[in-house]
Formats: structure tokens, C-alpha cells, sequence
């Protein structure tokens, strides 16, 4: 198993964790939970499934060439920067815009959005060239 698959994978599982702790979190009676689902969401949909489907792919798919089987490995490096930077900036911004909204946090949410986004793309052109017939 390739190391950016290893690390896809234990940071998969690090989020699974992490996203069902905050769903007991926010079931607490009495505790505010003001952005608190979001962060939720993407701990289990973007940390866990998203990581682990990429780590899988990235190892299962077909062979780019036999010099570079899984590609560019910068490329793999740098979806799994973009995808779990982003997913801390949602973490960490997600809750602070909803007890104090601000401007910086507005823009950290952005650059979440893109760094998943710059994730999702950095996979695609990874795997696109790996995905062939007969």
C-alpha cells in the first residue's frame, strides 16, 4: 500500500472519530452548538468517505504507467494537503461564524470551499488517465 494511501486512510479514520464525537457533541442537552452540524457533515462526508475513497482509488485504479503506476505523486500529496487543510479551516471557521461572525471568518470559509474544491480537482486529474477499457 502506497504511503499517501496510508495517510488517505488513518486520516479517514481520524475523522470518523472526530465527526461522530461531534454528532454525540451536539446531542448534550444544553450545550450550543451554533455551526456545529456543518462541521459534522464535513467530518464524515469530506474526512471520512471523500479520504478514504481518494486513498482507495489512488492505489486500486489501474496503472498510470509502469515507471509511475499511481501517477504523479505530488499530485496525490497535494489533494491530501488541500482536502484536510480545508477541512480544518471548515472545522476550526465553521462554529466561530456562528456564535461571532466576522468578515476573516466569511474568507476562511471561502478558502475551505476552495482548497476542497482544488482537492476534488487534484484527484480527478490523478485517476482520469487510470480509467480505461479492455
Amino acid at each position: 500500500m502506497p504511503a499517501a494511501t496510508r495517510w488517505f486512510v488513518k486520516a479517514s479514520l481520524v475523522s470518523l472519530i472526530l465527526g461522530l464525537l461531534v454528532g454525540v457533541w451536539q446531542q448534550i442537552p444544553g450545550i450550543k452548538t451554533a455551526g456545529i452540524f456543518p462541521v459534522y457533515m464535513h467530518l464524515l462526508t469530506f474526512g471520512w468517505l471523500t479520504q478514504l475513497i481518494f486513498g482507495i482509488a489512488i492505489w486500486m485504479f489501474p496503472a498510470y504507467s509502469k515507471e509511475h503506476p499511481r501517477g504523479p505523486q505530488w499530485m496525490g500529496w497535494a489533494t491530501f494537503v488541500a482536502l484536510n487543510t480545508g477541512l480544518l479551516l471548515r472545522v476550526v471557521f465553521e462554529p466561530l461564524q456562528g456564535v461571532a461572525p466576522s468578515a476573516l471568518g466569511g474568507w476562511m470559509l471561502v478558502a475551505a470551499a476552495v482548497l476542497q474544491w482544488l482537492a476534488g480537482v487534484g484527484f480527478v486529474a490523478n485517476v482520469w488517465t487510470r480509467v480505461r477499457g479492455k
